[in-house]
């Protein structure tokens, strides 16, 4: 498993959309150009740039066509490699393997307050952070577990937060069970891997991108 993220640079901004814009397909590209903040298109643009990257020096896999599964998931059509994208704050984060997965990040802001989320949480998931010593990582640590789970499952909003609960790093989803890996990133985010093949003693290689070197 491959995991591959990049922070956005404002200055570095024209270049990139300079570069990769008109290499990729037209849907990309109209998303791209609809965004009115630059950190938007950026986050956009570099979660497929790491794409290419990843595949390209990882798995060999130099051409690719994206498809959408019928709760639109991306996938890799007519291949066996899988991905999974997500993109917080400043920082876009790409995971690859051969068999599926989803992954989320999301910046720990300080600002948030858990309580607003309450009814999204099961009685254990609340009780384990409302009695942390540290509640804005604890619930971050719980949203990325939960995101990642349902981005793993393929299902999208259909699967509420609450129905299911992560235990020992690993859940039950509609009889389906994920297993997670929490990955370190940056003090300021909270990452985590979900699988329905048991990851959570599987080497990940975790690579930073520059922009420089794109």
């Amino acid at each position: 498993m491959v995991v591959l993220y990049a922070f956005i640079e404002e200055e570095r901004h024209s270049y990139l959309l300079n570069k990769y814009a008109g290499r990729f397909n037209e849907e990309l590209n109209t998303r791209i150009q609809k965004y009115r903040r630059w950190q938007d298109a950026q986050l956009s643009l570099l979660g497929r740039v790491l794409l290419t990257y990843g595949l390209k020096h990882y798995f060999d896999l130099h051409e690719f066509e994206i498809g959408r599964t019928s709760d639109h998931k991306p996938f890799l059509v007519n291949e066996d490699t899988c991905f999974n994208i997500s993109h917080a704050g400043n920082l876009v984060i790409c995971c690859i393997d051969k068999f599926p997965m989803g992954i989320d990040v999301e910046y720990s802001d300080p600002a948030t307050n858990y309580m607003d989320f309450r009814s999204q949480m099961t009685q254990g998931e609340f009780d384990r952070i409302h009695h942390s010593e540290d509640k804005i990582s604890s619930f971050f640590t719980y949203w990325v577990e939960k995101e990642a789970v349902i981005k793993a499952h393929g299902k999208g909003l259909f699967i509420p937060l609450q129905s299911f609960e992560v235990l020992h790093d690993q859940t039950i989803v509609e009889k389906e069970k994920f297993y997670l890996k929490k990955i370190t990133i940056h003090d300021e985010y909270q990452c985590c891997i979900a699988s329905g093949r048991d990851i959570r003693q599987q080497e990940i290689y975790i690579e930073k991108i520059n922009l420089a070197q794109l």
